[in-house]
């Protein structure tokens, strides 16, 4: 769980995804439209990717993929961004982590 943890706060925008998620990609697609040029560990071809997913699923990310971290914090997964972006908070939270500068 620690190297999880110190991968997530390593960036302002890190993603945990898995190359044939397509939630993933969407969900990196979205940030990256805002300007953010997150780090992205894809799980199933990292080293370590087993280990990064158990602690990601003990972390309360169900399923494990994605998970974002904004601002060193671990904010969730799609479900998460997803409803930051309706309503209006995302970029807020991009900014304020440094990520992007509007």
């Amino acid at each position: 769980m620690d190297m999880v943890m110190k991968l997530g706060a390593s960036s302002a925008v890190v993603i945990f995804t898995k190359s044939s998620c397509c939630i993933s990609h969407s969900i990196e697609t979205l940030i990256r439209s805002f300007g953010a040029n997150p780090i992205v560990y894809e799980l199933d071809t990292h080293p370590n990717g087993k280990q990064m997913e158990k602690a990601l699923m003990e972390l309360g990310c169900h399923p494990s993929v994605p998970a974002i971290f904004i601002g060193k914090e671990l904010v969730g997964g799609a479900n998460e961004i997803m409803s930051l972006n309706v309503r209006g908070k995302l970029k807020q939270l991009l900014i304020r982590a440094n990520a992007i500068w509007i």
